[in-house]
């Protein structure tokens, strides 16, 4: 089949099983008009207060040379709900719809994850546990969080003073007034939301994480939110095991969200996909044996 020159972008929505609800995506094809079954698909996750075209993932999608799914989560920005900076399930409970529809209804194998932030530990573990993400041969973890409980939410901000102490004292809850997709966006944070995300356990990534599947880890050193030694962890972890590999790439100067280092991300992907379809991904660090600046 030869591939076309550009992607065809064609918007679906899926029907939930929450009453009222329909999780809003986008898809982009590289033959549109050819069968879908048992065909390669990626999907592209973004993390908390983020969208499906947030940041790097809507021109990454429109590069991968497979076909790519990427859609709002409950609660953010096209898809309704209720928002919760702790709602795992929901998160989860979103994942194994769209994996149903991806497979079940249209037939594709979902082969690739690439998952920014939040979006990292969620589809790890639905990795884990999901029959629907079996097909699953490669994954991509981009500002992974690995200790919950060591982040701002749960402890202080960047100005080293409480973060949500005041307003949970005055009011028991927190405003995070943010902007999504251009608009105002408020989120309430409680105590025991606090709580909740803090307590979430990475730890069984160790075992039972699928020793088969190659794991492309990018972090930025400037990031803010999640601490870059939490890379080194994720590096940890993925390494021990075979015959998947684990790749680790470190971009100096970039944040949490790559801010100016978008290309470099997309271009670090496309460039992982491509050498582990010719079979010489080896564990360890990105681009080794090639000097870089100095």
């Amino acid at each position: 089949m030869t591939r076309a020159e550009t992607t065809t972008t064609t918007r679906h929505y899926i029907q939930h099983v929450v009453p009222g609800i329909r999780i809003a995506g986008d898809m982009e094809q590289w033959n549109a008009t050819e069968p879908t079954q048992g065909r390669k698909i990626a999907l592209i996750l973004h993390g908390a207060m983020g969208h499906k075209d947030y940041l790097f993932q809507k021109k990454l999608a429109k590069q991968l040379p497979i076909d790519s799914f990427r859609f709002d989560f409950r609660a953010n920005h096209e898809t309704p709900g209720t928002w919760n900076i702790a709602n795992f399930e929901d998160d989860l409970e979103d994942l194994r719809i769209v994996g149903e529809y991806l497979t079940k209804q249209l037939g594709y194998r979902i082969a690739m994850i690439v998952a920014h932030s939040r979006a990292t530990f969620v589809s790890s573990y639905w990795i884990c546990n999901s029959e629907w993400a079996k097909s699953v041969e490669a994954f991509v973890n981009v500002s992974g969080r690995y200790r919950m409980n060591l982040n701002r939410v749960c402890l202080v901000d960047r100005t080293n003073h409480e973060l949500y102490g005041a307003q949970f004292k005055e009011r028991g809850f927190y405003e995070w007034k943010t902007r999504v997709a251009g608009k105002p966006v408020i989120g309430i944070i409680r105590p025991q939301d606090v709580s909740k995300f803090g307590a979430w356990d990475n730890s069984y990534l160790w075992t039972e994480f699928p020793q088969h599947i190659d794991v492309l880890t990018i972090h930025g050193f400037r990031d803010d939110i999640v601490p870059p030694y939490d890379a080194i962890i994720y590096a940890r972890v993925y390494s021990s095991r075979s015959p998947g590999t684990h790749t680790l790439h470190m971009i100096e100067g970039a944040d949490h969200n790559f801010i100016g280092h978008f290309e470099e991300v997309i271009e670090t992907v496309i460039g992982w996909w491509a050498l582990r379809g010719s079979g010489n991904l080896k564990t360890g660090i990105w681009n080794t044996g090639v000097k870089g600046k100095l």
